[in-house]
């Protein structure tokens, strides 16, 4: 297959999205499903990338796009769940799932298990995220969400990396892996921070948005690949470069300069589309190997089939049961702290200062329906098919790892994609308090920039009201869009 035909399977891609779109469906779902309908057609020959190439053009950029609209206090508000759901529930998922694949297909062996756990792994919460509005999801749900799909994947890949060294053999024990994650994650973070001041060193000296776009899109690349060279994150790499850049540029005002609200804007509408093709892509891609992978299975059809039925039952129950397991232990803790906070007097005057430090964040433990939404959003997507797709040719079983990743992706689509929104809706969880409370940031915030004539001067001070604790980043950098938009007008 070449080039020609993989940027028709893009363009049909596109057509297909609009219509899905219109009618209230999934389009990665339908895309994903005629893809794989297309692969029987007689003669189509195969389109192959290699595995390193895959998660090189794919992952990077797409994780950089979804940080760049993270709030960070938000996710420093949350990180223990953000932690409990990013790090230990994608811990215990590998390790369940493998050991349930290394049963169901005994052949694999256990370290091409636990490659198959660590692809199915991680949840696709991001592209929940950001139709959380539509769905309805509270907003300390959503910048949970945020943060696990941050972190889950960085967790994933890493796990899947260890795996595959040990399909390899190398020797690999617990102390050597749990070594090897932290290096993987403090090296990782390391490269994105000396990336990201570099890149807001040279950006405010190009004065081209043209050139400080390139130069941002080029980013994600650099640091996920400078970081696998060295054995380290690419994706704690990408993420932290996301938020170095993206949080600067915003808020700081020593990082403001002539003509950097054009390259926002223009930021603005590159990402989103840089988005869909490379989703459009990777949904495409994996539905298209489906016939060949089907031919070479190792296993038999049959076999591979019920491996994935049960795996995918697998997969959303250990999610259910976990989230409901690890928050409820969470609230038993938290009713515990409250009874220390109203017999100790000392202990209150700490906790109230340390609360007020953070900014006065919720620490409560999420409620019940808001518990029942997040275990309900393990929907798989784009990093399970493309770290499917990246798995080496000598892994055994290869190709039923990729047959029951494309399963799993759309049974969780199919059984929860398509079930959020009346979730949602059935829930009733009441938003009025959190719309007002936006409302009246929103108003504080025009009040803020009212009396400033200067539009650097205006996004000054909404970037000080961040600092302050005094507006969230999503109204401050909804309030400096606009900001933005206003300059480029007049």
């Amino acid at each position: 297959m070449n080039g020609v035909e993989i940027l028709l399977i893009i363009g049909l891609g596109i057509a297909v999205s609009a219509i899905a779109k219109r009618r209230g469906i999934e389009p990665g779902l339908v895309i994903v499903v005629l893809a794989a309908a297309a692969s029987f057609i007689p003669g189509l020959p195969r389109l192959e990338l290699e595995s390193e190439l895959i998660l090189a053009i794919v992952v990077p950029p797409l994780l950089y796009s979804g940080a760049r609209t993270a709030s960070f206090t938000s996710l420093g508000a949350n990180l223990r769940p953000i932690l409990t759901l990013g790090v230990l529930l994608v811990l215990l998922t590998t390790a369940a799932l493998g050991v349930i694949s290394s049963w169901l297909l005994p052949s694999m062996g256990l370290a091409a298990a636990f490659v198959l756990g660590a692809v199915l792994a991680p949840p696709d919460t991001i592209t929940t995220v950001s139709h959380g509005g539509e769905i309805g999801l509270p907003k300390r749900v959503t910048s949970i969400l945020t943060g696990e799909s941050l972190l889950n994947d960085a967790t994933a890949l890493t796990l899947f990396t260890i795996a595959v060294a040990a399909v390899s053999g190398e020797s690999t024990t617990w102390a050597g892996g749990i070594g090897k994650f932290l290096y993987t994650a403090v090296a990782g973070m390391a490269i994105g921070g000396i990336l990201a001041a570099g890149a807001l060193w040279l950006r405010k000296r190009l004065h081209n948005p043209a050139l400080e776009t390139s130069l941002v899109l080029l980013l994600p690349f650099t640091a996920f690949l400078a970081a696998e060279e060295i054995h380290a994150s690419g994706i704690l790499a990408v993420v932290v470069a996301s938020f170095g850049v993206t949080t600067n540029l915003t808020f700081d005002p020593r990082h403001q300069y002539e003509g950097a609200h054009l390259t926002r804007i223009q930021e603005d509408r590159v990402w989103p589309v840089l988005d869909f093709l490379l989703e459009t892509f990777v949904f495409a891609y994996i539905g298209l190997q489906l016939r060949f992978v089907l031919t070479d299975l190792e296993f038999g059809l049959g076999r591979t089939l019920l491996a994935a039925g049960v795996l995918l039952v697998a997969a959303i129950v250990i999610r259910l049961a976990a989230v409901f397991l690890l928050f409820g232990r969470w609230a038993l803790k938290d009713r515990q702290w409250k009874r220390r906070l109203e017999r100790d007097l000392v202990f209150r005057q700490r906790y109230e200062t340390w609360r007020e430090r953070r900014g006065g964040q919720p620490f409560e433990p999420l409620s019940g329906k808001e518990t029942l939404l997040v275990s309900w959003t393990g929907m798989r997507g784009i990093l399970t098919l493309a770290a499917a797709a990246a798995v080496p040719e000598d892994v055994p079983g290869r190709d039923a790892i990729q047959v029951i990743a494309l399963v799993i992706t759309l049974g969780t689509l199919l059984i929860q994609g398509t079930t959020l929104r009346a979730m949602s809706r059935w829930l009733k969880i009441d938003l009025s308090a959190e719309e007002t409370s936006a409302g009246e940031m929103r108003r504080q915030g025009a009040e803020i920039i009212a009396g400033i004539d200067r539009y650097d001067g205006q996004r000054t001070a909404l970037g000080q009201a961040v600092m302050d604790r005094r507006m969230d980043e999503a109204t401050a950098r909804d309030l400096i869009a606009e900001v933005d938009l206003r300059q480029a007008a007049g």
